[in-house]
């Protein structure tokens, strides 16, 4: 019979680890672009107007409902101001100060 010592262990579950880590980063595990999300959805919203309601009960399934004004191009990795796009606005420009945004539809 064989004595099995703790170093033989640790190499054996090192190898082990080793192992499962390099199987888990294979190609076949990364995800698919495209298809459909869907979301659970728990609760009834309380109403349907987003403007008196902030609760993720009415923001989530309404929030597709509504128009915008303008919102930040969906393309583009990051949100600024040089990503705004017009939604229901034709267009829109900024004050003096850069601190007020008029709109006209």
């Amino acid at each position: 019979m064989r004595i099995i010592r703790f170093s033989d262990r640790l190499k054996a579950a090192s190898i082990t680890t080793l192992g499962v880590a390099l199987l888990a980063a294979t190609p076949a595990a990364a995800q698919k672009k495209g298809g459909t999300l869907r979301l659970y959805h728990n609760d009834n919203p309380p109403s349907t107007s987003l403007l008196e309601e902030s609760t993720i009960a009415s923001v989530t399934p309404f929030a597709a409902v509504f128009n915008n004004l303008v919102v930040f191009d969906p393309s583009k990795v990051h949100e600024s101001i040089e990503t705004i796009i017009p939604d229901l606005a034709e267009s829109w420009s900024w004050d003096q100060t850069n601190t007020k945004l008029t709109g006209g539809c």
